[in-house]
């Protein structure tokens, strides 16, 4: 799953680019697997230079399907209302961050949908390019291994990417969440059951059973066994595993998700937020801080007011990246964090869109402002302290149309 580590590599239409450094390895996996495996049979002539530029450029290409993949669940996500703050490739793939659920089963469906339909289209593409090129396409025998050995580079890119993205489409529509498929499967369920919670259950569920089933089916692998249509070798019997073991922990953690999510709609953020909080000047110097606030009052940020208008927020995680020798010459305004560049939340908003900015931020807190005022801070603590205290777990189903 994506690891919070990596680089932002390109913006398309205010949607963030995020490239996890997990991918670098699945890159690497796939340039090896051809280089040294693939292409030395469809080209024993080329030279091994060649056979590397050609893999790269092959495992390029295929998760540069999977950004358009995920671009098309995000195009769908706008159209329907819905933020899409940034799209990660990692490397089980790649991961559009939609801002919040969607509103009906309809878009859910829809959304759904749209990634591996853009998948099988973008892998026919491929091929009918081969064909439109003026290549047969090789069905079997020592006839098709000739037609192949006399295919160029980039018809050989797009002759092994074709069929991979088929398979990508076909297999993210296996039934069992979070997979796309998954996500069909939970649309349906929502038009019949009218429950969001009870559709992701049963979903959820789903999605777990075809993860343990790969991971089966990677062990099997793994000891020699034979398996349809998954191939053979430890390398891809621990391939499986990893992806079933994925599979099944995000199953359980959506489920989870919604559960949460439906727990705090309800709840504002008002009712959990945090007023009683020691409140710095901007002049204040660091090294007094530290020294006479930060072990006093047991606070791990600290909102910076001038004459009662809030400026921003000094974080004990940002000052302790500095060097203590430098804390004397500082001042809490050369170390905040601008209001202007924290998320906040308004008082009156549900506190699930508070703990959706914060897994969005990936911080720890947020300030609860309202006219340019301070109100409080809420912070990620205190939503788990209400959750456990209420009883989460055990929140009613809502219907939902």
């Amino acid at each position: 799953m994506p690891t919070g580590r990596g680089i932002d590599i390109a913006r398309i239409a205010g949607i963030r680019i995020h490239v996890d450094w997990s991918l670098l390895l699945i890159v690497s996996l796939i340039s090896i697997g051809l280089a040294g495996g693939l292409l030395p049979l469809w080209h024993p002539d080329w030279s091994q230079r060649l056979r590397w530029g050609v893999a790269v450029a092959s495992a390029l290409a295929f998760f540069a399907s999977i950004l358009v993949h995920e671009l098309a669940h995000a195009v769908v996500a706008r159209l329907s209302g819905l933020g899409v703050s940034r799209i990660t490739l990692f490397m089980f793939g790649g991961l559009a961050h939609i801002e919040s659920e969607p509103r009906t089963w309809r878009s859910e469906l829809v959304m759904a949908l749209a990634g591996p339909v853009v998948s099988v289209l973008i892998g026919l593409a491929c091929l009918a390019t081969v064909a439109g090129l003026g290549t047969p396409l090789p069905r079997t025998g020592d006839l098709a291994l000739r037609t192949v050995e006399a295919l160029p580079p980039l018809e050989t890119v797009l002759l092994w990417l074709g069929p991979v993205n088929v398979m990508l489409g076909l297999f993210n529509l296996i039934p069992g969440f979070p997979l796309d498929g998954g996500r069909v499967l939970r649309a349906l369920l929502w038009a019949l059951t009218g429950s969001v919670r009870r559709a992701t259950r049963v979903a959820s569920a789903a999605g777990q059973v075809v993860g343990w089933v790969l991971v089966g089916a990677g062990v099997a692998i793994a000891v020699g066994l034979p398996v349809p249509y998954v191939g053979r070798g430890p390398l891809n019997g621990l391939w499986l595993v990893l992806v079933g073991w994925f599979l099944n922990n995000a199953a359980l953690t959506s489920y989870r998700q919604v559960v949460v999510r439906e727990a705090l709609d309800d709840v504002t953020v008002e009712r959990i937020m945090r007023t009683q909080l020691l409140r710095v000047p901007p002049s204040l110097p660091v090294a007094t801080l530290v020294n006479e606030h930060v072990m006093a009052s047991g606070q791990s940020a600290f909102p910076v007011e001038k004459h009662g208008r809030f400026l921003g927020l000094v974080c004990l995680r940002d000052l302790y990246q500095r060097a203590p020798d430098a804390w004397n010459g500082l001042t809490v305004a050369d170390v905040m964090i601008p209001a202007q560049a924290l998320a906040t939340v308004r008082p009156h908003e549900a506190a699930s869109q508070a703990l959706q900015r914060l897994d969005q931020r990936d911080v720890s807190q947020l300030p609860v402002t309202e006219g340019g005022r301070l109100a409080g801070l809420v912070r990620r603590e205190d939503l788990l302290h209400w959750l456990r205290l209420h009883a989460a777990m055990a929140v009613p189903e809502k219907r939902v149309a």
